[in-house]
C-alpha cells in the first residue's frame, strides 16, 4: 500500500498537514512587506534569495484567528507547480500547487508524518472551526488527528 508523508504544523492549537512533496523549505525569515488591497489572508510579500513570495496567513484563510508573529512562527515556502511537474510528481499534486511562489505562515512547524492511504480517514464536517472544504482528510496520531489539508482549494481565490 502506497505510504505519504505529510509535514505537520500547529495553526493555534489545531494540527495539520500538507503533503511533503508539496514542501520547498520552512523559512524563519518573516521580514515580510504588506501589500495594499491584497485579500486579507494575504499578510505580504516575502523576498526569499530574490525571489519574491506570496505570503498566505493560513489562520485567516481558513477562518481562524490571524498570525501573531513569535519566535515559533514558520512560513513554509510551496514549490510551484513548474517545479513539482520538472520531478515528475504525480500530476493530481502538481494541479494543486500555484504557478506562482507562495508561503503559509503557521504558528509552529512540527514532525513529518507518515501515513498508509488506508490509514487517511475521510475528513470531517469540520475539524476545530476548519471547514471540510479545505481538508483532504484526517489522520490519528497517539496525539489526535492532523486534518491533511487541500492546498489547491485554499490558493483558489473564490473558494
Amino acid at each position: 500500500m502506497a505510504e505519504r508523508q505529510f509535514t505537520t504544523f500547529k495553526l493555534g492549537n489545531d494540527l495539520f498537514g500538507i503533503d511533503i512533496l508539496l514542501v520547498r523549505e520552512i523559512n524563519r525569515s518573516l521580514q515580510i512587506t504588506p501589500v495594499e488591497g491584497a485579500p486579507e489572508f494575504v499578510t505580504g510579500l516575502l523576498n526569499l534569495r530574490g525571489q519574491i513570495v506570496t505570503v498566505i496567513d493560513l489562520g485567516v484563510r481558513l477562518g481562524l484567528n490571524k498570525r501573531e508573529i513569535a519566535d515559533t512562527t514558520r512560513c513554509i515556502i510551496l514549490k510551484t507547480a513548474q517545479e513539482l511537474s520538472n520531478k515528475g510528481v504525480d500530476e493530481k499534486i502538481v494541479k494543486s500547487a500555484s504557478a506562482d511562489q507562495v508561503g503559509f505562515l503557521v504558528d509552529y512547524v512540527g514532525d513529518m508524518v507518515a501515513a498508509a492511504e488506508n490509514e487517511i480517514a475521510p475528513p470531517p464536517a469540520n475539524l476545530g472551526q476548519v471547514s471540510e472544504k479545505f481538508l483532504t482528510g484526517v489522520v490519528k496520531l497517539e496525539q489526535g488527528l492532523v486534518g491533511l489539508l487541500d492546498v489547491g482549494r485554499i490558493l483558489q481565490v473564490q473558494a
